[in-house]
């Protein structure tokens, strides 16, 4: 299934009659861009949990949404709603398919960059107890703070995001969530709408004192077939440091991005 998934966008990217933008592309390296996107990430694990004997997989459903408040500021809507499959994360705990956990961020966000040319956005992030198994899920609800903050020069992107979940209510059986999320990247984008980017999505758990840091290295291309512009993502990621109960070595992510650019 996942060999023909891959092999219909490659089919899709290289025989489909394309044109290029490469300001799409550069917008895309902004987690705040006034643009509307809905990726569809694709994640595979191996050797997941305490005996590395566990497969995952993860679709992180993502749409983006720029809200304009005044001429001012966006209110950028950025949402995470996992479908995950996995079996045998620990031995006996059989497989598991169904949604996890969303995270729902809000940026707000000057529509002008500062004067030395750095883009920001702070606001409030969530978390929803949307797991659909308790293997999928906390089971708890939580807030905290976001920000990001990057700087955009000639085809060179660079910044990080990052937030920090706190649970405040949920199951009392459930191990609390206190965890914090830094993702620095830095992008960069070709005239033809190519995009190379270097990245890091760690989270810290403080309840557990453990790291995981997955380091992503990613090759990236939009595209329009017809009337419809694309991006697609692709690229393996390696962790450097993970927990006992996560994935190790080698993992890889196949990105699907739909664009929804404002009209010109």
């Amino acid at each position: 299934m996942y060999r023909n998934f891959a092999a219909f966008f490659v089919v899709a990217l290289f025989s489909a009659p394309l044109w290029a933008d490469a300001d799409l592309a550069k917008k895309l390296s902004n987690p705040v861009a006034d643009l509307i996107s809905v990726p569809f990430q694709n994640n595979w694990d191996n050797r997941v949990g305490p005996t590395e004997g566990g497969r995952r997989y993860t679709l992180n459903i993502q749409p983006v949404i720029p809200i304009g408040l005044n001429e001012k500021w966006n209110l950028i809507s950025r949402t995470i709603l996992p479908v995950m499959s996995q079996e045998e994360i620990f031995p006996g705990s059989g497989d598991q398919t169904g949604l996890g956990d969303t995270v729902q961020s809000l940026f707000f966000s000057p529509k002008e960059t500062t004067a030395g040319g750095v883009t920001w956005g702070v606001g409030p992030v969530f978390l929803l107890p949307t797991g659909t198994e308790p293997l999928l899920g906390t089971e708890k609800w939580g807030a905290g703070p976001t920000g990001v903050v990057l700087k955009q020069s000639g085809p060179w992107t660079i910044g990080a995001l990052a937030n920090h979940i706190w649970s405040f209510a949920g199951k009392d059986s459930r191990t609390d969530v206190d965890s914090t999320f830094v993702q620095p990247f830095l992008a960069y984008n070709t005239p033809n709408s190519w995009t190379f980017t270097l990245q890091t999505e760690s989270t810290y758990d403080w309840e557990a004192e453990q790291w995981n840091v997955p380091v992503h290295f990613l090759v990236a291309k939009v595209f329009t077939v017809g009337k419809q512009t694309y991006q697609i993502q692709a690229g393996p990621r390696y962790y450097a440091e993970s927990p006992d109960t996560g994935a190790q070595d080698w993992g890889f992510r196949l990105n699907w991005v739909m664009l929804f650019p404002k009209s010109k």
